[in-house]
């Protein structure tokens, strides 16, 4: 951690000054159940997102910017997938498999929907106009599963993006900064995950989406753990809590 901690510290000194202009903070987001840095008071956005099985469902978008580079993550409520794709199905030709909802797939494969749905979002990622990928790789934030992204723009720049699902909540996490810029390191690691009552948790084994599979227990965040660079250690500026 000591070596993380001494890259980090020269990425932010060959930062030019005006770009630090604004006060990182730590924000928190009880509703959707995460915490992450952000320079400043994050924006928040309502917007859709339709699932890969063509459910529609309610979004929103935290973003922030600091010079040139723009930090945002975009939460995807997938609660209501079942509930959707279910009455959805009711409307397919009999007979067919959609129908019948066969156990691992759920009714209009709603259980599909759910396991896949990182997979969707990473395609999503990739599609966009001039993006080219420069690295991609599976990964866990306290010891929650995800994917991470490392993309070159069409204007250069590069965006570093990670990609969750927590509680049923879909999370796209993309930090974008200019081609000379160091990358957002600082952003990327400081996500972590609230329980119910907005407490900081780690898993006690890999936390994956599938409905099927029981989830590990959750475990407050010990003192050390909170002390290793992320956004709870003590010291860090305040954010807002919703």
């Amino acid at each position: 951690m000591r070596v993380i901690r001494f890259v980090l510290a020269a990425c932010v000194l060959s930062i030019p000054g005006p770009v630090f202009a604004q006060e990182w903070i730590e924000f928190a987001s009880r509703d959707d159940r995460f915490t992450a840095n952000f320079p400043g008071q994050p924006t928040i956005a309502e917007t859709a997102w339709v699932s890969e099985y063509g459910a529609a469902l309610r979004a929103r978008v935290y973003s922030a910017a600091s010079g040139q580079s723009r930090y945002s993550v975009t939460v995807v409520d997938y609660n209501p997938v079942e509930r959707i794709l279910t009455e959805k199905a009711k409307a397919c030709p009999a007979g067919a498999e959609t129908c019948r909802g066969i156990a691992d797939t759920g009714i209009g494969y709603w259980k599909n929907d759910v396991r896949g749905a990182i997979v969707y979002a990473t395609s999503k990622l990739l599609q966009r106009p001039g993006v080219t990928l420069t690295h991609m790789l599976w990964n866990f934030v306290d010891m929650v599963a995800g994917q991470q992204l490392q993309l070159t723009n069409a204007d250069g720049s590069r965006t570093f993006a990670s990609v969750y699902m927590h509680v049923n909540k879909l999370i796209v996490m993309e930090g974008t900064v200019p081609a000379a810029y160091p990358e957002p390191g600082l952003f990327q690691q400081s996500l972590g995950w609230l329980d119910e009552k907005g407490l900081s948790v780690r898993y006690a084994s890999i936390y994956y989406s599938d409905p099927d599979l029981p989830k590990p227990p959750p475990r407050p965040r010990t003192p050390q753990q909170r002390d290793d660079g992320r956004i709870d250690a003590p010291g860090a500026t305040g954010g807002q809590a919703r």
